[in-house]
């Protein structure tokens, strides 16, 4: 079994470190946190070597395990409105999600309420049958049931939940569909242009060759370029699938996803739509975090894994390390260079008086308003700049032919 180091913090402040043996990381955590303490950081040291078992086989086959259920963000959210409503309404936990696992939808839905309800009958609590499946429950997610749990609240939480995720889902269409048309008037462009050379273009070069004048320079241009798509045509777009799955391949690992996160804070216009996000995913997840009772570092802790971007997910973590007396977190945040003044500000107001969870939500209000304003100011620049870019593709096709015509013409009447 694995074994995991890791550095907490005690409930007086102190600084722990030990080690603990768990099947992965997210039960090492529960293992910090049973015994008090609040993790900091946990890193894998490597499995405790076991003595080999007898008539081992050095080579066998075995079939993949199925894969577990996964829900969407969707579905999630409906269940958890779902649960909530039938908690709300007097029912027990076990008798909701007994409910809820006869409604036969043919997701994945279907097969995880059931193994919850059963894990639920035979007395395991719902934060911990949850935290088994973090494929469909985030840390988030586990850790506000968790805190309803103890403070019976839960659908109360669960409430909460609802309404969290549902401004989350708000979010993420405001940024997809603000780009959904510029990706249209692209692809429109794109087969326009291919089209293009792929009939069009021949033709008129098969004319040109008969009447065997020579041709202007932009033609010559444009039937070198037709003639190159239709015979190297199915290599270009192998070597074009082929880059993109390397790229994508690359910036699934960690040096690639920090290379283009990093990237992406620095384009002039998508910088200004990636920190509005990652603020205010920073703002309303702690916010909730706190407002159920959920203590600071451990908040932190579960921020990096919301904000979407590694760059700053790591000011997070490195302002979690730096924050000592577990309720002040707007100096180790300034220390950093990430965050703008305004945010650093307004949640320093709101640990002076008292209440942080009321400033966050002002932030994320804040960071909301501009994040609508950078959405905005990105379709805006887009949509000219992709027009020009498609009227420079076509008009140099219509160009290069006028060119030609206009050149056989003249010859003609000479």
């Amino acid at each position: 079994m694995p074994r995991f180091n890791y550095t907490a913090r005690s409930r007086a402040g102190e600084k722990v470190e030990g080690a603990v043996e768990a099947p992965d990381r997210r039960a090492a955590l529960l293992q910090i946190e049973r015994q008090g303490q609040v993790p900091v950081s946990v890193a894998e040291a490597g499995p405790v070597s076991k003595a080999p078992s007898p008539g081992r086989r050095w080579f066998k086959l075995e079939r993949k395990t199925a894969r577990a259920p996964r829900m969407k963000l969707k579905e999630t959210l409906l269940l958890t409105r779902e649960m909530s409503d039938l908690l709300a309404s007097g029912m027990t936990l076990g008798d909701a999600l007994h409910t809820l696992s006869r409604r036969k939808t043919g997701k994945a839905q279907d097969q995880l309420v059931a193994d919850l309800r059963d894990e639920i009958i035979q007395g395991t609590s719902l934060s911990e049958a949850l935290s088994k499946r973090p494929e469909s429950f985030p840390s988030l997610y586990v850790s506000m049931v968790r805190a309803g749990e103890a403070s019976g609240q839960l659908a109360e939480v669960l409430e909460r939940l609802s309404v969290h995720y549902e401004r989350v889902q708000e979010t993420r269409e405001k940024v997809l569909m603000a780009l959904i048309y510029p990706a249209i008037v692209l692809s429109v462009g794109i087969l326009t242009l291919v089209f293009s050379m792929v009939f069009v273009v021949p033709r008129f070069t098969a004319i040109f060759q008969e009447l065997g004048s020579t041709l202007p320079l932009p033609t010559r241009i444009l039937i070198g370029m037709s003639d190159g798509l239709l015979k190297y045509g199915w290599l270009m777009l192998g070597g074009i699938i082929a880059a993109v799955i390397v790229v994508r391949r690359f910036v699934r690992t960690p040096p690639g996803r920090k290379m283009w996160h990093r990237l992406q804070l620095r384009l002039p216009v998508i910088r200004l739509v990636i920190t509005a996000n990652a603020y205010v995913h920073f703002a309303r997840t702690l916010s909730s975090l706190l407002e159920n009772g959920v203590q600071v570092l451990q908040a932190l802790a579960i921020v990096e894994d919301t904000v979407g971007n590694v760059v700053i997910a790591e000011e997070i973590r490195q302002a979690r390390e730096r924050v000592t007396d577990g309720a002040t977190i707007s100096a180790p945040l300034a220390a950093g260079k990430i965050f703008p003044p305004l945010l650093i500000d307004m949640l320093a107001i709101g640990e002076q008086s008292g209440d942080m969870s009321g400033a966050l939500k002002h932030i994320a209000k804040r960071y909301d308003d501009e994040l609508n304003r950078a959405v905005k100011i990105l379709t805006t620049v887009l949509e000219p700049v992709l027009m020009l870019f498609m009227a420079i593709m076509v008009g140099f096709v219509a160009v290069s032919m006028l060119l030609a015509v206009f050149e056989m013409t003249s010859g003609l009447n000479v």
